[in-house]
């Protein structure tokens, strides 16, 4: 199955309002996408930013006093 970079950017905008499974499969979906030499680095640097700002976002919230980075 294709996956549509823009499907795959648009699922990222949503990791926050889905489960733990669908965001955990909207992050797999991602990372193929950017191993995806045939996707242009348009649209991989897009969802790796997008991604990459989800995954900061992620930390802060799972991130407590006593955990140190």
């Amino acid at each position: 199955m294709s996956l549509s970079p823009k499907t795959v950017y648009d699922n990222l905008q949503q990791l926050e309002k889905v489960d733990r499974v669908k965001s955990a499969t909207y992050r797999q979906m991602a990372q193929e996408i950017l191993a995806d030499l045939s996707v242009s680095q348009k649209w991989r640097e897009a969802i790796a930013e997008r991604l990459n700002s989800a995954n900061r976002t992620l930390g802060l919230q799972m991130a407590n006093e006593n955990d140190s980075y």
